[in-house]
């Protein structure tokens, strides 16, 4: 089942890159991005609620709030930088590279969670990093 999710993430990923670059044709970068977290903050919390979820909130201990804001905050950073990104390129070739935190959460599996890492994941890495760099630097059609 993690597979089916795992896939509907990454289409829904793919509709929001699109989604994004239309929405800050005439917009800056970091306002649309605002807009967006507002949504996702109410979202979020409304599916919490909706599952019953709220009183574990006090449950939750203070090194996963720890591990838990740093998160938030670095996904705050890279959503920014994406939102930058978008704002600068086309978003058939900033997508691509932006997925090369694919690579990165492997690598970083590997040391921190000391997940053992198969050469079939490595040379999937690797073929995701080459696929990554020849769509970046290509030329995009009619330049």
């Amino acid at each position: 089942m993690w597979i089916v999710f795992s896939l509907l993430a990454a289409l829904s990923a793919a509709i929001v890159v699109t989604l994004s670059k239309a929405g800050i044709k005439n917009v800056d970068s970091s306002l649309a991005f605002a807009v967006q977290s507002i949504l996702i903050v109410l979202v979020a919390w409304s599916v919490v609620a909706w599952q019953g979820n709220l009183p574990n909130v006090a449950a939750i201990d203070g090194r996963s709030w720890a591990f838990l804001v740093a998160a938030g905050v670095i996904t705050c950073v890279s959503s920014l930088l994406s939102f930058r990104a978008l704002a600068l390129g086309n978003a058939s070739r900033v997508s691509p590279l932006d997925k090369v935190s694919l690579v990165f959460a492997i690598v970083l599996a590997a040391v921190f969670l000391k997940e053992k890492i198969s050469w079939q994941v490595m040379l999937g890495a690797g073929l995701m990093v080459i696929g990554a760099v020849v769509i970046a630097m290509s030329k995009p059609v009619g330049e």
